[in-house]
């Protein structure tokens, strides 16, 4: 694990140590690694194989699995018209 030095404005510095005082967070260093974490997730720095975000590759694999009942190809029922 690397280590960061880092200077804070005073606002955030107490604004983290409220969230360890409010027990929101076990002590400071993990509060700060786990606000990193969620700023670095929130612009997306993982590379992917897809143009798409993976909420719209959920949703598009989901109208892709759906099949429309009148263009299925199985025979095996006895109605026919």
């Amino acid at each position: 694990m690397s280590k960061v030095e880092l200077s804070l404005p005073d606002r955030i510095d107490n604004d983290i140590r409220r969230l360890v005082d409010q027990g929101e967070f076990v002590n400071r260093d993990q509060a700060v690694e786990e606000l990193l974490s969620m700023g670095m997730s929130a612009y997306n720095t993982t590379s992917t194989d897809d143009s798409q975000g993976p909420e719209e590759n959920l949703f598009s694999q989901a109208v892709e699995d759906q099949q429309d009942p009148a263009a299925r190809s199985d025979t095996g029922d006895d109605y026919s018209f």
